[in-house]
């Protein structure tokens, strides 16, 4: 028997199906199809407040720095005031790896509901639904792999 996934809720082998402790034979599946939600607003607002978080400090440090220069002040004020702005700007930089690293996780994740549906026994059947798309493509490939590999193999018309 191979496996083609294993995770704590789905397992994908060489026989059958797993999902939420339900088991379908691969030999009962006829057809595998997948289907694509709406967007998530949340998910696209929170990418969004990840990238004002990014702009943000930024921003402040070039308002700053017009500010500045704008009051024209003496040499000494207008430089702490660019100065402070400065470091503002750069208060980024230690907090830049993080948020992206969370907006990557965010695309990787997908702002939609996504779900894998199979014909068993002749009925539609939806196996899983997730907005994880990262999973959803495992499990996906590794579903279609798998069906590809039960069914049995045509002999090659001869020319």
């Amino acid at each position: 028997m191979v496996t083609y996934y294993d995770d704590k809720s789905v397992q994908v082998t060489s026989t059958a199906v797993r999902v939420d402790g339900r088991r379908y034979p691969l030999d009962q599946i006829t057809m595998v199809w997948h289907r694509r939600g709406s967007r998530s607003w949340r998910v696209l607002v929170g990418r969004g407040a990840i990238g004002a978080a990014l702009a943000g400090p930024l921003v402040a440090a070039v308002l700053g720095i017009g500010v500045a220069v704008w009051l024209q002040r003496s040499p000494t004020v207008t430089i702490a005031i660019v100065g402070a702005s400065v470091l503002v700007g750069l208060a980024v930089g230690p907090v830049a790896d993080f948020l992206f690293e969370h907006l990557d996780r965010s695309y990787a994740r997908g702002s939609r509901q996504l779900e894998i549906w199979v014909r068993w026994r002749g009925h539609p059947v939806r196996l899983l639904q997730t907005g994880d798309a990262l999973r959803f493509g495992q499990i996906y490939r590794a579903l279609q792999r798998a069906v590809e590999h039960s069914q049995p193999r045509r002999p090659a018309a001869r020319r």
